[in-house]
C-alpha cells in the first residue's frame, strides 16, 4: 500500500516528539519491513532541513535525510502539480495541497498526518497515524 507522509510525521520521527514519535516509529518500521510503500513529497526534504537547523548542524540534517531518502521514495513534482494547487479553491495552505498533488501522482491510498483537518478537501484521505496502525493491525 502507498502512504504519502506529511512533514509532521517525519519530524516527529527524526526529532523523537514524545508521544508521537511512538507511533512514527512503528510507521517507519513498517515501511523498512516493506510492509507499506512510504513517500514522502520533495518540498518536505527542503523544508525539514530548514526546520532542524536550530537544533542541529548541517551535517547532522544532512545525514537524517540522507536516511530518510533511503527509507522512503520521493516525490517530485512540477508545473501542473503546482498549478493544480494554485487553483484549487479548497485549500488556504499551499503546502498542504502540493502535498495532496503528491499523493494523487502515485496513487496513495491515505495520507498519514496528524493535522487530518488541513486535508478535508482532498481526494486522497487523511488519516492520523495511530488509526492507520490499528487499521494496520500494528497497534
Amino acid at each position: 500500500m502507498r502512504v504519502l507522509f506529511d512533514t509532521n510525521i517525519i519530524l516527529d520521527f527524526l526529532e523523537k516528539r514524545t508521544p508521537f514519535n511512538e507511533a512514527a516509529d512503528r510507521l517507519f518500521e513498517a515501511c523498512d519491513k516493506t510492509i507499506i510503500s512510504g513517500f514522502i513529497a520533495a518540498q518536505s526534504i527542503a523544508d525539514i532541513f530548514y526546520i532542524l537547523r536550530k537544533d542541529y548542524g548541517i551535517e547532522e540534517r544532512k545525514n537524517m535525510l540522507l536516511g530518510i531518502c533511503e527509507l522512503m521514495s520521493i516525490v517530485g513534482f512540477g508545473k501542473e502539480q503546482i498549478i493544480a494547487a494554485l487553483t484549487n479553491e479548497d485549500f488556504t495552505d499551499l503546502e498542504d495541497c502540493i502535498q495532496v498533488e503528491c499523493a494523487k501522482a502515485i496513487n496513495a491510498a491515505y495520507i498519514i498526518t496528524r493535522n487530518i483537518e488541513d486535508f478535508t478537501a482532498s481526494l486522497v484521505p487523511a488519516i492520523l497515524p495511530e488509526d492507520f496502525l490499528a487499521m494496520q493491525g500494528n497497534e
